[in-house]
This record gives C-alpha cells, structure tokens and sequence, in this order.
C-alpha cells in the first residue's frame, strides 16, 4: 500500500483555493499509486487563528460544498484523503465538543463519504482559548488495513500510538505544523521514537512556508516500524512524501 502526505502553502482564509490545492494533489498522489493522500494541520485554511475567531464562514462540517473538490478527487481516484480543518461544533455522542469548534481531520473514502472524524485532543497554547478538545481516538479502516489519526500537539503524548498499537492500528497518520529551527529538531525527535516504540508506519504532513505566524519546514514523511526514513518531502517546496508501507 502505498501512502502519502502532501505539503504546500496553504491561502490564508480560503477554504475554497485551498480545497482545490488538496484535490490536485489528491489526483497527483493516485497517479503514483497512493490509496490515501494525508494534509497538514488546518490546511485547509492555513494556521490562521486570529482569522478563524473572526470568520466563523471559515469552519466546515463534512458536507460542507466548498469540499466538494476533494470529495470529488476521492471518487475519481478511488482513493482516500485526511484533510484537516477548523470544523462547526458538534454534539454527537461520539464528539461532544460543546459549542466551540474543534481541530478536525475528516477523512474521506472512496467514495467521497466520511469514512470516520477525529477531533484534536490535546491542544496548543492558544488554541484552548478558541477550540474544544476531542475526547476519541480517530480509526477507520482502507484495504482492511487499521489506520490512527493525530494532529500536531497529540504526537508529543505517546499514549495515542500506544493506543493505536493496542487497537491493532498499522498505520498512524499526523497532520501537524513545524516550523523551521526548533520545530525542525522536534519534528526529528518525535516522529521516528513514536515509529519505533510502538511499531507503527507513522506519516507526517505539513506545512512548508507561511502559515499564520509559523514559517512551515516542510519535510513531510513516512518513518517505518524500525524509525528508518522511508520517504521525506523537501524542506523549502510544495511536493509530497510516498511510501510503499506494509510490503517489508
């Protein structure tokens, strides 16, 4: 199976030239045989905090029309995408976020349907002023392969992987920013540990140039069970990081 995570420079405020970004990159990750496209952390919209407590256009349910893109690349491929965004509040019994938005990633199937959602549980610094935190672990199933989800902060509590290793998960997704300097050194620090302590196929996606405040490294990849670097995307350009996982 081979998996990908895409990096670019997300438009800051636009869901819709953002969407598109996605979909392209969708398309372009299925021609080289990618069964799933994983995307950053708020790409959708960029890291744009200070707009997304003004704007509250810019929060999306799984509906949402201006996703349609995506939705679309997914049916056409018959491939899946992990697309992270800010999401309108929900009260379903499975996210209980109360009446604040949440970090959301959805993930959509081959069809173009929600496949599952997961909802950032640990937040950053001023993100628990603006978000509510999740309160379940994502998992969905491609190709009877068992897949985990986390986004950014989460990766810093090793009890997800653990979690994902104990629910049989093999492959854990991260959609997350760092950027260039410190960012760069815990990216490196976290990403292969995580791969090898619970022996997972980790992939992470993010952000390369501007996003909100944080200059993005780049450097989206794939680690192997072992914490071996089985693909890395370029530091300073758009692009994405495959890997064919499961075949070792």
């Amino acid at each position: 199976m081979i998996i990908a995570a895409a990096q670019f420079t997300s438009e800051p405020g636009s869901v819709e030239a953002n969407a598109g970004r996605m979909a392209a990159y969708v398309r372009e990750a299925a021609g080289h045989g990618a069964r799933i496209t994983t995307f950053a952390e708020l790409a959708l919209t960029g890291y744009e905090l200070e707009l997304l407590t003004k704007d509250p256009p810019l929060l999306v349910t799984p509906d949402d029309p201006r996703l349609e893109p995506i939705r679309a690349a997914c049916r056409e491929t018959s491939t899946a995408a992990v697309v992270n965004c800010a999401a309108s509040p929900s009260n379903s019994a499975d996210c209980p976020s109360g009446n604040l938005p949440t970090i959301t990633s959805f993930v959509f199937g081959q069809d173009g349907g929600l496949l599952t959602r997961y909802d950032k549980q640990h937040l950053y610094e001023a993100e628990g002023e603006i978000f509510s935190p999740g309160t379940g672990d994502g998992r969905f199933e491609l190709d009877g392969v068992r897949f985990a989800l986390a986004t950014c902060f989460d990766n810093h509590f090793p009890e997800l992987a653990e979690r994902a290793a104990a629910d049989k998960c093999q492959i854990y997704l991260a959609s997350s920013l760092y950027w260039k300097g410190n960012g760069e050194r815990e990216r490196t620090a976290v990403y292969p540990s995580l791969a090898k302590d619970h022996g997972l196929y980790v992939a992470l996606a993010n952000h390369v140039g501007r996003s909100g405040p944080y200059d993005g490294c780049g450097l989206s990849a794939v680690w192997a069970p072992d914490g071996t670097t089985m693909a890395e995307a370029a530091p300073d350009r758009p692009g994405s990081a495959l890997a064919d996982v499961l075949t070792r």
